[in-house]
């Protein structure tokens, strides 16, 4: 069985099938998505009904980002946060359009059934964004941190490669899992088109909302399959690259 990570989605459909279609996935596959399947290109309201759809078929975890709970705030509410209608939500309210009110139901419930991270058997963790508590995820006092936190990565690349796990300057909060995976934080941002390691944490968001790929990692092997950039798949949208 393969266990595929794959990274921030933000409205592009296109991206996920290519990606899909290059993994040649198989029923006894796993697929572990990082969050934020919305906001960005056109097509969110359409990432979420094929992904209800692929867990149909294949085993799917779907962790929660910091734009699905946007989302889902205003499918629960319609109340539209400016902040999230900014940096993406008006892509995302506009792919709604034609969408019956059964189907955005169905869309809220799928976005409220997703945990903030996932511990699987071999003690690798995965989350959205990162977690602060020096005991790890379970006591972690503050929901948003699972989606919105950087710190967890920027330590991670900050850190000396020499500095043992025994030793007691290496931080609590990495000595809990084996590996730990996270998106969010596009590695475009340090000049990267791939997913970024540092310690024990893979970073695999690429910078699929803007100019980058989205790309999809198998765990065990490290292999990467990767879109097209996705401005190159949208070429009539900008995306979130506003300027």
């Amino acid at each position: 069985m393969r266990v595929i990570a794959i990274g921030d989605i933000h409205g592009g459909l296109k991206a996920l099938v290519q990606v899909l279609n290059k993994l040649e996935i198989k029923e006894e596959d796993q697929l572990i998505f990082m969050g934020d399947y919305v906001d960005g290109w056109s097509e969110s309201a359409q990432v979420i009904q094929f992904l209800i759809g692929l867990s149909q078929k294949i085993k799917c975890v779907f962790i929660k980002g910091n734009h699905d709970v946007w989302c889902e705030d205003w499918l629960r509410s319609e109340h539209v946060n400016m902040t999230w209608y900014m940096h993406g939500g008006k892509e995302t309210i506009e792919s709604y359009s034609g969408f019956s009110e059964e189907e955005k139901e169905r869309h809220l419930a799928f976005f409220e059934e997703m945990p903030l991270y996932y511990l699987d058997d071999d003690n690798r963790l995965f989350l959205h964004a990162g977690f602060t508590s020096m005991h790890g995820v379970k006591k972690e006092v503050y929901e948003k941190t699972f989606y919105f936190d950087r710190t967890l990565w920027e330590m991670a690349l900050t850190m000396d490669k020499g500095i043992s796990k025994d030793s007691l300057i290496y931080p609590n909060r990495l000595k809990h899992y084996k590996e730990i995976y996270i998106g969010h934080t596009p590695t475009i941002n340090f000049g990267y088109d791939i997913p970024m390691n540092a310690v024990n944490v893979w970073n695999i968001d690429t910078g699929a909302a803007f100019k980058g790929k989205l790309s999809a990692i198998d765990i065990n092997t490290k292999a990467v399959l990767q879109s097209d950039n996705l401005p190159n798949l949208y070429p009539n949208e900008k995306g979130r690259n506003k300027n």
